[in-house]
């Protein structure tokens, strides 16, 4: 078997001590089946609990598996980014650690690779262990976001794909501060297909991501993709502007004819409070794309890295010698 890295395996944690072992031994046992040479990246974001010391312990006894450890918790989307930069594999495959995608998928995307496809991505045909809320928001969340951009971001779909090298070298070269991968995977294109399976229940431990992370989430993945809130900020101002026309005629028309009252002290209230309600959600919506330009501007880095094993940093462009 040649030394050459045919596959990388990008694995971000957070707080993943009780699945880390399994999520090791069923990478593990389904790459080998793959009977080219891999790497099995853990990129440890800033985690509380023993995920470090756990996938060092497995570092000590296996070379091909390598750790990045961040300074703090930056993202799993960063985590994401880190992985790609230091990947070394002409084919690089993004997958989380809790099992809900289930690793034997990896050899059906490698088929798809083989084949010519560029981007091979995972999409969820059912989702077990998850609850009605969860899969009904999902499910609204993904046709909103391929309804309001131009981007053909396939739905059904998260961050567990396979991508070609040249995929990932493009994705390094994008700029952005705030990523969101699956969307800038769309975004940069190539021949891209799916793998459908069915999401499993999660092996152990608790979601990493809470109502108001995938809130936030949601909002990075819109306005990374599309100015269309925008449009739709200024269609509401247009709307309630109108209105207010509406509503000044007909006071005028009723003072004028000294009818009976039209529109009454609690009614008014009520159109103000529509009215501030719509202003302030349009100032919020703005107040997303001004953050975006605020964070891009400050030219921080997307991560800092404390410390990594089986990998020797030379230089700050991530060169590396395994």
């Amino acid at each position: 078997m040649s030394n050459k890295v045919v596959y990388s395996i990008i694995v971000p944690l957070y707080n993943e001590e009780l699945v880390i072992y399994e999520s090791y031994r069923r990478l593990k046992k389904v790459m080998d089946c793959a009977n080219e040479n891999y790497e099995i990246i853990f990129v440890n974001d800033g985690s509380r609990d023993k995920t470090r010391d756990k996938v060092e312990e497995i570092c000590e006894s296996d070379e091909k598996i390598k750790l990045i450890n961040f300074s703090r918790n930056f993202g799993h989307q960063a985590a994401i980014t880190a992985g790609m930069d230091l990947a070394l594999g002409d084919a690089v495959v993004v997958i989380d650690a809790d099992l809900q995608d289930p690793p034997e998928v990896i050899l059906k995307m490698i088929e798809k690779w083989k084949e010519g496809y560029e981007v091979v991505y995972g999409k969820r045909i059912k989702r077990e262990g998850e609850t009605l809320f969860k899969k009904a928001t999902a499910k609204m969340y993904y046709r909103l976001l391929k309804s309001m951009t131009s981007v053909d971001v396939p739905v059904d779909t998260g961050d567990f794909r396979l991508i070609d090298r040249k995929v990932c070298d493009a994705l390094i070269s994008l700029p952005e501060k705030n990523r969101y991968v699956r969307g800038l995977v769309s975004w940069v294109g190539y021949k891209q297909t799916c793998v459908e399976f069915t999401r499993q229940e999660r092996f152990a431990g608790d979601t990493k991501y809470p109502l108001k992370k995938m809130i936030k989430f949601a909002f990075d993945g819109i306005t990374s993709l599309s100015y269309k809130p925008l449009v739709i900020a200024g269609y509401f101002g247009g709307l309630a502007f109108s209105i207010g026309i509406i509503l000044m005629v007909v006071t005028i028309t009723k003072d004028m004819f000294n009818k009976t009252k039209l529109i009454d002290f609690g009614m008014m209230i009520s159109i103000n409070m529509m009215m501030f309600g719509v202003m302030l959600g349009c100032i919020g919506i703005m107040g997303q794309y001004i953050g975006r330009i605020f964070d891009e501007s400050k030219g921080r880095p997307i991560y800092i890295i404390d410390s990594t094993t089986n990998y020797k940093i030379v230089n700050k462009k991530h060169k590396i010698i395994s």
